[in-house]
């Protein structure tokens, strides 16, 4: 089934204890639509950058199944930049330079070809760009998923409601779901939340696991998988949500329980991003690399139990 994807498409420098790059490529839909091709082949992304882009990168995308008709590649001009520092703990960091460039201008035209997709994972940008997308939209979508973060929150918020009640599926960080619900409980902050709009509500907790929630009063709770090494988290979140809706893509099923295990899948996918700097470790995954990361998963947390009938 085809999924949509749109977001950055841009250049990172990230700097962590474990080192530092020069630009590298990044990105929410480059992540996005890296994750969710090892799921998927029909992946149409819908991005802008300038002509400093590699031409080399946008084949390797269109490789794994990605379409490019819809990236805009404006002439003389820069693509987004975004230069960060982790600190010790590698759950905050510093941004140490931004810089708009093509973004700043970015209106998604969707070509005729993507204004039927199945899925639609809406990578975090300004919330009048993500309605817009939804807008031109020919026919409703099978699941419609959106990322967001706090800054839109601060100051987009009236923006923000109105495109959270237009989908299906919201993810955001604890701290982001704190702060949209004003609870300080994530199960209360849920409920808020799910009552904006979207039937189904992702929390992701980073190194803590993921919280999955609907409009059932339903809830989820999949651990992360506890790593050796952390090199960058830079993109972990938006490979998440690539794998989740690549899985969910390939599988035609949205159910609850269906989503349960997107979200082992997306959590699996996030798991290698950390691993390598950017984009380089989802770059050479494989289906065998990837179930076997999934096994690891399910041994996790599987274990037998006996309820007591006292």
């Amino acid at each position: 089934m085809s999924l949509l994807v749109v977001g950055t498409v841009a250049f990172d420098a990230i700097e962590t204890p474990f080192g530092k790059t020069d630009k590298i490529i990044g990105g929410a839909a480059t992540y996005i639509s890296l994750a969710a091709s090892y799921f998927t082949n029909n992946i149409q992304l819908v991005s802008t950058v300038g002509d400093d882009f590699p031409a080399e990168m946008i084949e390797e995308l269109n490789k794994k199944g990605v379409s490019s008709e819809g990236l805009q590649i404006h002439k003389g001009q820069k693509s987004f930049f975004w230069s960060g520092k982790y600190h010790n703990d590698m759950n905050s960091r510093d941004t140490l330079a931004t810089e708009l460039n093509v973004l700043e201008t970015f209106d998604p035209i969707l070509p005729d070809s993507y204004k039927n997709p199945e899925f639609v994972m809406l990578g975090n940008l300004t919330p009048s760009v993500q309605k817009r997308v939804i807008e031109q939209l020919e026919n409703k979508p099978k699941l419609i998923a959106m990322d967001t973060m706090n800054f839109w929150m601060d100051i987009a918020l009236d923006e923000l409601k109105e495109t959270i009640a237009m989908v299906d599926v919201l993810t955001i960080n604890d701290e982001e779901a704190r702060q949209l619900s004003g609870e300080y409980s994530l199960v209360v902050a849920a409920k808020k939340i799910i009552a904006m709009g979207p039937k189904y509500l992702i929390i992701k907790k980073g190194e803590h696991g993921a919280l999955l929630f609907n409009n059932q009063d339903e809830a989820f709770f999949a651990s992360a998988l506890p790593l050796e090494e952390v090199f960058d988290p830079t993109g972990a979140g938006d490979t998440f949500a690539g794998g989740f809706m690549g899985y969910l893509a390939s599988t035609k099923d949205i159910s609850f329980d269906n989503m349960k295990r997107a979200i082992i899948y997306g959590s699996a996918m996030a798991s290698f991003c950390v691993e390598k700097f950017g984009t380089e470790k989802l770059m050479d995954l494989n289906d065998l690399l990837i179930q076997k990361r999934i096994k690891q998963f399910v041994d996790l947390v599987q274990f037998e139990i006996s309820l007591s009938d006292k």
